[in-house]
């Protein structure tokens, strides 16, 4: 468990995060054209393969650092508040610290998605050192299983780890839906999420093309149960997973392209892991009217969509600018003007 010196620290650090994200919430509303969130992917290979997962491989290299910083600088120039590290495994990019820094050094806030394995004391450490403002780990179930190895027994001592030794934020993400052989265990997850002082959220697993997965009864009532532990400013962006959990469409306007972008290990940018080819930019020419159209362009799976940073983001722009058709997709990408 964290001292008293850890705590105070985290605790004045949550502060300046909260200062410089109430900054950015008003500037999300002052101004559209300029990205909120954009998730880079500095590696696709991962060390694990969950069955229901579609972003990994066993084999890719990591991007050369410099070639992150280039994409890093090219998001700063575009007036992004926040980057997500992800993958495949972010902690497997040998320079990984220093992509963060470089995003810290940009104005951004720098945000990470692990499966949580790699993780030691001296590593979080030097996430600390970076300026890693937070972090967040999705656990499958409380004992590993055929599907996923993203288990509360495997990752306990990890998540010790993290409340005695980050200054940064944690979120423990756990889920219920298609391929969770036991619903109950989202509860058990949280709940330890929260005792080791942490937050807590629930995701929906998704099919293969990110989209709707209706939840079962007892889902549906864990799901309910876990909603109910999450802090209020969870649950007010994460309210279109009500939605989802009884199998009903979402009537909303994604902003991806515009106010997300999803950029992968070639540089490219997409409206998000689950609809990589579109737009297909490659973000070194990615501009502000590229965002324009984007931010209008209707995305035809957005009903079905079970991506929660999209939908979060998209909620600062929900009462602007209604949505058109997308334009006509040519040799596999949405034909740019």
């Amino acid at each position: 468990m964290p001292s008293s010196r850890t705590s105070v620290r985290c605790r004045l650090k949550a502060l300046h995060r909260n200062l410089r994200g109430a900054r950015m919430v008003t500037r999300a509303f002052l101004s559209t054209e300029h990205p909120l969130l954009a998730h880079i992917i500095p590696v696709r290979r991962c060390n694990l393969a969950c069955k229901y997962c579609n972003e990994y491989d066993d084999f890719s290299k990591p991007v050369p650092t410099e070639t992150m910083f280039q994409r890093v600088d090219k998001l700063a120039e575009l007036g992004t508040s926040v980057i997500t590290i992800s993958g495949g495994e972010p902690l497997l990019h040998p320079e990984l610290d220093e992509i963060i820094r470089r995003i810290r050094k940009r104005g951004m806030v720098a945000g990470l998605i692990t499966n949580g394995y790699l993780l030691t004391a001296e590593r979080i450490q030097k996430l600390n050192r970076a300026g890693l403002e937070w972090l967040q780990i999705s656990i499958d179930n409380v004992t590993p299983d055929a599907v996923s190895k993203k288990s509360l027994k495997v990752l306990d001592k990890k998540l010790q780890l993290l409340a005695e030794h980050a200054d940064f934020h944690v979120n423990i993400n756990s889920v219920v839906g298609g391929g969770v052989s036991n619903p109950q265990d989202a509860l058990v997850i949280g709940k330890r999420a929260l005792e080791l002082g942490f937050s807590s959220t629930v995701g929906i697993i998704h099919d293969g093309d990110g989209q709707l997965q209706p939840l079962g009864e007892e889902e549906r009532r864990v799901y309910h149960e876990m909603k109910a532990m999450e802090k209020r400013s969870f649950t007010r962006i994460n309210s279109f997973q009500d939605n989802i959990a009884q199998g009903r469409p979402n009537q909303w306007r994604c902003r991806a392209g515009a106010r997300y972008l999803y950029i992968c290990e070639d540089g490219l940018v997409h409206y998000c892991s689950q609809q990589r080819g579109y737009p297909g930019v490659p973000l070194e020419k990615y501009t502000v009217a590229d965002i324009r159209r984007e931010y209008l362009t209707e995305k035809s799976c957005a009903p079905h969509c079970t991506v929660s940073c999209v939908h979060q983001v998209s909620v600062f722009d929900s009462w602007r600018a209604p949505q058109h058709p997308s334009p006509e997709p040519v040799g596999g990408l949405v034909q740019i003007e």
